[in-house]
């Protein structure tokens, strides 16, 4: 059963079209298995950072901290998805949000799958050679924009200019929600803090 959705999930990110339309009519993607190729993009995104050939890294290995930029890509990719259902929602959207996920985590695929030979290619490359890494690179991000654009269009059945309202509203989401969260904590913080002080002055004048 695993190696049937892994080859679809091949299948899909070469035919975009009917793939995300299979996720979102036949039930053909796996919201498990889209989580983990999340997850193996992280793993392959901090590997780059720490292993890839002096020549393109500018990074010091020593300072890369593989869980927080894994917790990072989660954190993108959640807000990402939340972001896309709350405004599809408004915006008479089909697609529901295991649909959103399942198409995002589908999209990673390519980034995952050039990530790796950009670091090896990356260890052998010379002075005035490395866009041969940023090639691969950058060949994985357009794949995986490209497969995004179409599996926006295609699961929630908007047209190619109305798909790009979206994603831009969807960014425009992420930034109030990150901004709501960061307001709740300043709050929170204040009133812990403002507790711990009534609590410490109580204490003093028993």
């Amino acid at each position: 059963m695993l190696k049937e959705k892994v080859k679809y999930a091949f299948y899909t990110i070469t035919h975009p079209s009917n793939g995300f339309y299979e996720i979102r009519h036949r039930q053909k993607g796996s919201v498990p298995l889209a989580i983990l190729f999340v997850f193996l993009f992280a793993v392959c995104f901090s590997a780059n950072r720490q292993y890839a050939g002096f020549v393109v890294n500018f990074v010091n290995p020593m300072e890369v901290n593989s869980l927080t930029e894994m917790i990072t890509v989660f954190v993108l990719f959640i807000l990402f998805c939340v972001g896309n259902w709350s405004v599809t929602c408004l915006m008479n959207g089909e697609g529901r949000f295991k649909d959103i996920v399942t198409m995002t985590g589908y999209s990673m695929l390519p980034m995952i799958l050039t990530q790796i030979p950009a670091i090896i290619i990356s260890n052998f490359v010379v002075q005035d050679e490395e866009a041969y890494y940023y090639l691969i690179l950058y060949l994985g991000i357009a794949w995986f924009v490209l497969l995004v654009i179409t599996g926006v269009m295609t699961i929630h059945n908007y047209t190619f200019g109305k798909t790009l309202i979206t994603l831009i509203c969807t960014f425009v989401a992420m930034f109030i929600i990150i901004f709501i969260a960061l307001l709740l904590y300043s709050l929170l913080t204040q009133v812990i803090a403002f507790v711990q002080s009534v609590y410490n002055e109580i204490v003093l004048r028993m």
